[in-house]
């Protein structure tokens, strides 16, 4: 499992914060650790999906994903 924290824009209130964790829990083989305005931290493995692909699912449910460590 690789661990990665999203910086995510746009993110303004708890509709924001479960938008963003909704999302991520669909994804196969992701964990979410926590979601709070403004980033998520997940754990994912990286058989199952890429670090580009969780940043492309957030940012095509409305929150730009500005960077990732």
């Amino acid at each position: 499992m690789t661990k990665l924290t999203l910086n995510i824009s746009g993110m303004t209130c708890g509709h924001c914060v479960a938008s963003v964790s909704r999302t991520l829990k669909s994804i196969a083989g992701v964990t979410v650790d926590e979601v709070k305005l403004g980033s998520a931290t997940v754990e994912f493995d990286e058989a199952k999906t890429t670090a580009a692909a969780l940043s492309k699912a957030v940012t095509d449910e409305g929150y730009p994903v500005i960077g990732t460590h």
